[in-house]
């Protein structure tokens, strides 16, 4: 905080010192260190997706339940807070309680992103079927200069099996119960396409390269997956001219259904050490209300850009960094966003980049499907669910790649299962809600 001149400028902007401890790396294990030393500080960042158990327990003895404070009209006195939608407050609801401020993001998921000046070779990015992909993929196809995909084999999965129909992670079925997306037909199809596309040889061949993203602006890798569709002006910084197409998913078989995955839709909350100090409490309130202030706000500006000619100046309506900005800026506002936020706007400083976003998003929202499990904890998810997955994903990757087969894929399921898979979809299925619907069939 001390060498950092927009740190001070926000502390002042704030009227007091906001002391931050920063974890850059196993937030898992730092959370579990400080809630076993029984010294929590005022906040602490609670994510949704990072393995930690027990979090229903952890709730209730260790944080302060603010549900009289932030439910209803109460709210109101929170502006800020209360301009956050339905469903970026469900992560932040434990056992019918709130237990601190949601941390919005972006609800679209992943997209395939297409260099143009690559695709426009075959007619285009978007296809019609999973073989004409496939032919389009070969068709573009260098020795040794050009790839149709990326290495990363996990994102490219994920993107065939919205093709295939397969639902975002699980299946809501009539009776309640929840199947996993890899217990499915769907799924198994998805993994023998895949095979077919890396023995075409389409994937960048080094699984662990480091300059992807400067290859896909350049031409020599055609496709990349990316975190959402704004993600495609982010190659921008290596090409000026590069807008990526945004792929929508498409029936991979004839009669098939395609879905498209949303995001998480938020990265966690941000509860309060425990208290029953009602004027500590509003004070951190009006803190995390000031932190959540939305785009175009006073506040907004001072986090995300800091102060005009210290840390920014503004050219044609654009913040320009200054000084050491480049430097001071990005972690600090890293952190800050992983803590609190408003609700995600796309801005670009290129108008016409925010409006192609905005509508290839129109477009994903007729095919979106949500997760039925936002906002649910699962203790034996929490405590066994990335091992299990992890072990799992290892055995799709070597599919994949053509070192095992879907018969070995199949009894790895079965391992799944066995070793607390099927304790998970039973916990999930007992706490999810009334209003998550059944999900839809595969067939058109």
């Amino acid at each position: 905080m001390d060498s950092n001149g927009m740190w001070g400028r926000l502390n002042e902007a704030l009227g007091g010192t906001l002391k931050l401890d920063i974890a850059i790396d196993s937030y898992p294990e730092k959370f579990a260190t400080i809630l076993a030393s029984g010294e929590l500080p005022d906040l602490m960042w609670v994510p949704p997706n990072q393995g930690i158990p027990n979090i229903g327990p952890m709730l209730e003895s260790q944080f302060t339940d603010l549900t009289e404070y932030l439910s209803g009209d109460a709210v109101l006195e929170y502006p800020n807070l209360a301009a956050l939608t339905p469903g970026s407050w469900r992560t932040a609801v434990v056992n019918g309680k709130i237990w601190g401020a949601p941390i919005p993001s972006t609800p679209f998921g992943q997209v395939y992103l297409g260099n143009p000046s690559v695709w426009d070779e075959v007619d285009g990015f978007q296809s019609a079927s999973a073989e004409e992909f496939l032919e389009k993929c070969k068709e573009i196809l260098i020795p040794g200069k050009r790839w149709a995909l990326e290495p990363f084999l996990p994102n490219a999965f994920h993107m065939f099996s919205q093709w295939f129909g397969v639902p975002n992670q699980y299946r809501v079925n009539e009776d309640r119960t929840l199947t996993a997306n890899h217990q499915m037909d769907e799924y198994l199809e998805t993994l023998e396409y895949a095979q077919k596309v890396f023995a075409a040889g389409a994937f960048y061949p080094d699984l662990n390269h480091a300059e992807t993203a400067q290859d896909f602006a350049n031409g020599s890798i055609g496709a990349l997956v990316s975190v959402g569709p704004r993600g495609a002006t982010e190659y921008r910084q290596y090409n000026s001219d590069l807008l990526a197409d945004i792929m929508v998913p498409f029936s991979a078989v004839e009669g098939r259904r395609p879905v498209y995955n949303m995001g998480y839709g938020t990265v966690g909350f941000t509860p309060f050490k425990k208290t029953d100090d009602e004027a500590k409490i509003r004070e951190l309130l009006d803190l995390v209300n000031w932190l959540s202030a939305p785009f175009g706000t006073v506040e907004f500006v001072q986090k995300n850009y800091g102060t005009e000619g210290k840390d920014f100046e503004v050219e044609d309506g654009n913040y320009v960094p200054i000084g050491d900005a480049d430097a001071e800026v990005p972690g600090l506002v890293s952190a800050l966003n992983i803590m609190t936020a408003g609700e995600g706007v796309i801005y670009n400083t290129i108008p016409s980049d925010s409006e192609y976003i905005y509508g290839k998003e129109q477009e994903l929202l007729e095919l979106m499907m949500r997760r039925p499990t936002n906002g649910l904890y699962s203790d034996t998810s929490s405590d066994k669910g990335t091992e299990l997955s992890a072990r799992l994903n290892d055995v799709r990757n070597d599919v994949i790649q053509g070192r095992k087969t879907l018969d070995d894929f199949t009894a790895a399921v079965k391992d799944w299962e066995e070793g607390g898979g099927l304790k998970i979809l039973e916990e999930f299925a007992a706490v999810l809600p009334d209003d998550v619907p059944v999900t839809p069939s595969s067939s058109l």
